[in-house]
C-alpha cells in the first residue's frame, strides 16, 4: 500500500495548530487525532510558511461556512468530498450526509483514528486508487442525488487541465445539478509569492500542474456557471483580526498585494440546462 500523501499530514497539522489557540479560525478539534510523529515531522518543516499556513486555515473555514449555509437551508444535502484527506466535517458540522473518497491508505488509516461510524451524520468513506479506478463506477449508487454539493478543496493544482476536464465531465453525468466548491490557483500568485513552499511541496513529491491567467475558464468551458469568488489571502486576513473598518480594510488591501488575487475559492453550479444556453 502506498504511503499517506505528507501534503495530507501538513494541511491536517496546521488546523491542529490552529485549534489549540485561543481563539481559533476553523476550530477543528478532531485534527490531532491524525497526528502521528510522522506527521508532525512533515509540519516543522512549514513552521515558517506563516502566510500559507494561514491562507491554509482560511481556505477550511471559507468551505466550513458555505457548507454550513447550504446545510442550515437543506439539512438533507448530500456532501461529497474528493481528496477528502483527513477532512473532518461530517462531525464538525450539523446536518447531510456525507462521502469521503480518497486513497485506500488514507481511508484505512482515518477508519482506524476516527471510525465513520462515530460519526452524528450518516458518512460513508469510498477507498479509491485515482491512478486506476473509476470515479464514476466509486460513485454510482449516488448518481442523480439532489441537492448534491461537491468539495475538491487542495487538489486541482496538482492535476493536468486534461485531468480536471475528465474530472468535470464525469461529475457532470453523475449530478446533472450540483454545486462545486473548490480553491484555484492563478499564474500570477504561483510565480510571484508560492515559490517557497512550492519548493517544499515538490521534495514531498507534489508539484503544481494546474495554474493559469484565469483557471476558471476550465469549468466554464465545461458548462459549468461560476456563483461566487472569496480571495482567500483578504479573507484569512479577515479571520486573524476579526472585524475592520472598511476604511481601514482598504489600506490592509493595497498592502498584501499580489496575494489578495492569488487563491481564490469558487463555487461554481452545474445545470442541466445550462450548457444548452451556454451554446
Amino acid at each position: 500500500m502506498k504511503p499517506i500523501s505528507k501534503t495530507a499530514f501538513y494541511c491536517c497539522g496546521v488546523r491542529m495548530q490552529d485549534a489549540e489557540r485561543e481563539n481559533p479560525v476553523c476550530g477543528d478539534t478532531y485534527a490531532r487525532v491524525f497526528m502521528n510523529e510522522e506527521g508532525l515531522q512533515i509540519l516543522r518543516l512549514f513552521k515558517d510558511e506563516t502566510r500559507p499556513n494561514t491562507s491554509n486555515v482560511g481556505r477550511h473555514r471559507i468551505i466550513d461556512d458555505l457548507l454550513r449555509e447550504e446545510l442550515a437551508a437543506n439539512p438533507n444535502l448530500t456532501v461529497i468530498i474528493i481528496g477528502a484527506g483527513f477532512d473532518t466535517r461530517a462531525f464538525r458540522l450539523k446536518g447531510g450526509t456525507w462521502v469521503e473518497l480518497d486513497e485506500p491508505q488514507v481511508i484505512t488509516y482515518k477508519e482506524e483514528r476516527l471510525p465513520a461510524a462515530t460519526s452524528e451524520n450518516e458518512l460513508q468513506r469510498i477507498a479509491i486508487d485515482f491512478a486506476t479506478d473509476s470515479l464514476e463506477q466509486k460513485l454510482a449508487s449516488y448518481s442523480g442525488r439532489r441537492p448534491v454539493t461537491i468539495v475538491i478543496e487542495g487538489v486541482l493544482m496538482y492535476l493536468e487541465e486534461a485531468a480536471i476536464d475528465q474530472l468535470l465531465q464525469t461529475l457532470q453525468r453523475l449530478f446533472p445539478q450540483h454545486r462545486l466548491i473548490c480553491d484555484l490557483m492563478t499564474r500570477d500568485f504561483f510565480e510571484t509569492t508560492a515559490s517557497s513552499i512550492h519548493e517544499k511541496l515538490t521534495g514531498m513529491g507534489a508539484t503544481f500542474k494546474f495554474t493559469a491567467d484565469n483557471p476558471e475558464d476550465v469549468f466554464v468551458k465545461n458548462g459549468y456557471r461560476q456563483l461566487g469568488k472569496v480571495p482567500i489571502i483578504e479573507k484569512s486576513v479577515l479571520f486573524e483580526a476579526g472585524e475592520i473598518p472598511s476604511e481601514v480594510w482598504q489600506t490592509i488591501q493595497r498592502g498584501i498585494c499580489p496575494w489578495k488575487s492569488g487563491r481564490i475559492r469558487h463555487q461554481f453550479r452545474c445545470e442541466e440546462d445550462w450548457r444548452l444556453k451556454w451554446i
